[in-house]
């Protein structure tokens, strides 16, 4: 890692740039970082062999020092005439030449560390990269956003939010795990980098409240410092307007290291420049969240995900569906009708654990980063975070029964290239997808290569459930539908015209405790013909 100093006016500041870009993928899938376990395991296992063989060196140096110390207690301090013996003399003129110099230039701890830093490089492949970190970074601030969590809370392994101007749990855990000073100061550091400054003074705040509260204490396994800490989270109040509070984080940090020139310089500018400006409350209150570029319903969208509203309209029901379908008859689906505009229907216990568990197993080794339509091709964005796999009915007899029912239950032709074939997604560190359509809105889309029209419907299976978070919310039909595992939830994308359905404006909330899996059925408008035929008025 490269740190530069840049120059703003006569201000200079402290941004780190990282040399090498190294692109991950591995906080984009849960079941990539359950994997990771694996690893950590194995190095585990190598630094507890290093620690052996270290602990066998240092024991022969003590046994060294043991046998030299007990000469000089002993030995040399007793009758002067104990140099006369000869073998005494060479002793301890070998030891002179020979031992010290054998226990001190000894090649083992070296040979020790390399075995270590060997065996560390095997695995090196298949770690996280540098991507990952700031990916999973970014999907803690996402959680934050998304469901007004309180940072401190956050930072102590708790969910919280600010509610009537109390904190309340909106999750516990099975399991807590608090961050450190360097956990926060990494989170903050990426927020820095990408000059989000709402983001990277509470986290880097976080960061100096638990370096200090170790008395700066540092640890080898941390990348940051007290010292850097305070470095990052002066500027960014700087950057907020919070001088003051810039001011006296500088002046805390000359205390530790006082010839900082940079750090020095800078106090004189914020010197002057409170003189010309009023001082910013300490608070936080002034800070802004940076706007979405591309999210223009977020706060609708945070709102559906936090409260998980459905829609009350006396006109919604449940019943056993059969759809007039004899495979029905016997034994009906359980259909909850959740909206009528847009059409959107739940499937209870659509699929049994085993079926869901053989789907995601027959996945797993295509899962690949999640892609976006952009223009005619495709491409990663950050509003989608999730790994997914295409599965053939042709090539799985379990998709093909999947199809079949599908089929049964909708009255539709799914069969490729009428039907999209399944595609399974496992979603990553707040794992999300942002507002968007599932039918193309453009027609240089890559949904129109099949050639069979655009996407008319959708049939989306839960795989699993999640502790928490994860819902599938409708922005402008105002109302979000839950994990609930094994169930299937439908909805029409177009109307009868073929004219896209606005309401269908979804999004897949971000997960914030839990392994969500989804598998998409995508059904297009052509082989439909007979069986949800186009209708004769234009505005239907």
């Amino acid at each position: 890692m490269k740190c530069v100093c840049f120059i703003w006016g006569s201000l200079l500041f402290l941004s780190c740039s990282v040399v090498q870009m190294c692109a991950g993928e591995m906080f984009t899938s849960l079941l990539n970082v359950r994997q990771a376990i694996s690893l950590e395991r194995k190095l585990i296992d190598d630094l507890k062999t290093y620690i052996d063989h270290e602990r066998e060196r240092l024991e022969d140096i003590k046994r060294f020092y043991s046998k030299v110390s007990h000469l000089h207690s002993d030995l040399y301090r007793g009758p002067a005439n104990a140099m006369a013996n000869p073998l005494v003399a060479f002793t301890l003129i070998k030891r002179l030449q020979s031992e010290w110099v054998n226990v001190v230039y000894s090649h083992e701890a070296s040979e020790n560390a390399q075995a270590l830093r060997s065996s560390y490089e095997e695995e090196e492949a298949n770690l996280p990269k540098l991507e990952d970190l700031r990916g999973a970074a970014r999907g803690l601030m996402r959680l934050q956003d998304v469901y007004s969590l309180h940072v401190a809370s956050l930072a102590g392994g708790r969910f919280q939010r600010v509610a009537d101007g109390k904190l309340v749990d909106i999750y516990t855990p099975a399991v807590s795990v608090p961050l450190s000073g360097d956990d926060c100061f990494l989170v903050g550091k990426v927020a820095y980098e990408q000059e989000d400054y709402y983001h990277s003074v509470q986290w880097l705040e976080e960061s100096v409240q638990l370096f200090r509260g170790t008395g700066g204490q540092w640890s080898p396994e941390n990348e940051g410092t007290l010292e850097d800490a305070l470095d990052h989270l002066a500027f960014s109040h700087f950057k907020t307007g919070n001088i003051s509070h810039a001011l006296s984080l500088s002046q805390e940090l000359l205390h530790h290291d006082p010839m900082n020139g940079r750090v020095l310089e800078n106090v004189e500018k914020y010197e002057r420049l409170l003189v010309t400006r009023p001082p910013v409350s300490l608070s936080g209150r002034g800070l802004i969240r940076p706007t979405s570029k591309y999210l223009r319903t977020r706060d609708a969208y945070e709102r559906l995900c936090q409260t998980q509203g459905s829609q009350q309209n006396p006109r919604l029901f449940c019943d056993y569906f059969t759809n007039g379908s004899p495979a029905l008859m016997l034994m009906p689906v359980r259909r909850e009708v959740l909206s009528l505009r847009p059409y959107v229907v739940l499937y209870h216990d659509f699929i049994t654990d085993a079926e869901s568990e053989d789907i995601k197993k027959l996945a797993q080794q295509g899962l690949r980063r999640s892609v976006v339509a952009a223009g005619e091709t495709q491409a990663t964005a950050d509003y989608r975070i999730s790994k997914s796999a295409w599965l053939k009915g042709s090539a799985h007899s379990m998709v093909g029964k999947l199809d079949r029912r599908i089929s049964v239950l909708t009255g539709l032709n799914v069969t490729h290239p009428f039907g999209e074939h399944l595609q399974v997604v496992n979603y990553g560190i707040g794992g999300h997808y942002e507002p968007h359509f599932d039918h193309a809105t453009s027609p240089s889309s890559p949904v129109f290569r099949l050639n069979t029209g655009n996407r008319v419907a959708t049939f989306m299976l839960y795989l699993s459930s999640v502790e928490a978070g994860g819902a599938t919310a409708f922005i402008y039909a105002n109302f979000s539908v839950p994990v609930v595992k094994n169930s299937a939830i439908f909805w029409w994308n177009l109307h009868r015209n073929g004219g896209g359905d606005d309401d269908t404006l979804h999004a897949g909330c971000p997960v914030l405790i839990g392994d969500k899996w989804v598998a998409n059925k995508w059904i297009h408008e052509h082989g439909q013909e007979f069986r949800h035929a186009c209708s004769l008025n234009p505005d239907e």
